[in-house]
This record gives C-alpha cells, sequence and structure tokens, in this order.
C-alpha cells in the first residue's frame, strides 16, 4: 500500500550521510536525486524512503506521533540497524527487543530528530 515516505531535514548533506550509511547495513541504496533531497530503496517497484529540504522553503520539523517504520528479514537486522543510528549520532527511543508476540522492534531518532522504527515480524 505504501509506495514511498519522506522524511524533512535542514542539513541536507549531513541527513544523505547518515541515511547512506544506515540504510547500507541492509543493503539499500540511494536511487534518486531531486536536487533538495534523496531517495532511498531496494528497487523502483518496491517502497522507497525519502529525505528532502521542505518545498515551501521553511524549516523541517518533527512531527509529534509521525514514525517511519522499516521492516527487515530478520531480528539482526533490526539490531544491527538500531546500533548503526546510535553510531551515526542518532537517539535510542526504545532498545532493541520483543513488543509482543512474534513483533520484534526497534526505536530511533535520527540527526533531525525523525523517529525511526526497525521491526522483523516472525519466531
Amino acid at each position: 500500500m505504501i509506495g514511498y515516505t519522506t522524511l524533512g531535514t535542514n542539513d541536507l548533506p549531513r541527513a544523505a550521510a547518515f541515511y547512506d550509511e544506515l540504510f547500507g547495513v541492509i543493503g539499500v541504496k540511494r536511487l534518486m536525486d531531486f536536487g533538495r533531497g534523496y531517495a532511498w530503496g531496494a528497487s523502483m517497484d518496491k517502497p522507497g524512503f525519502g529525505v528532502m529540504k521542505p518545498f515551501d522553503g521553511q524549516a523541517a520539523t518533527v512531527g509529534n506521533g509521525v514514525m517511519v517504520a522499516l521492516v527487515v528479514d530478520s531480528k539482526a537486522k533490526v539490531d544491527a540497524l538500531h546500533a548503526k543510528a546510535l553510531e551515526l549520532g542518532g537517539c535510542c527511543e526504545g532498545k532493541p527487543g520483543a513488543r509482543g508476540e512474534g513483533f520484534y522492534a526497534a526505536y530511533f531518532r535520527d540527526l533531525d530528530g525523525n523517529k525511526l522504527n526497525a521491526f522483523y515480524v516472525g519466531a
């Protein structure tokens, strides 16, 4: 159902470096350059993730209650994404662990304060 998500940034080079390294952990690469932003994904026919300077020219702000969830195929990748985000200067919003039967997740904020979640569903 979701084609792509986009988060705002006030420092595009810093955000791009953060996401290039973070998504490298799960084999996702940068697919598009919009001039004022970038998009990452596994391929153009799969859901993508973008970071951009806001179109209206105003400062990017964090939405209260807004979160982007990134599905991965193992608990180890949840752990690795969370660890990499913190290594790159992000902050922890919830350590990796079980969040219910068959749902394993970790929460973090990027360098602009946007909240993300990495999760795995399975045994």
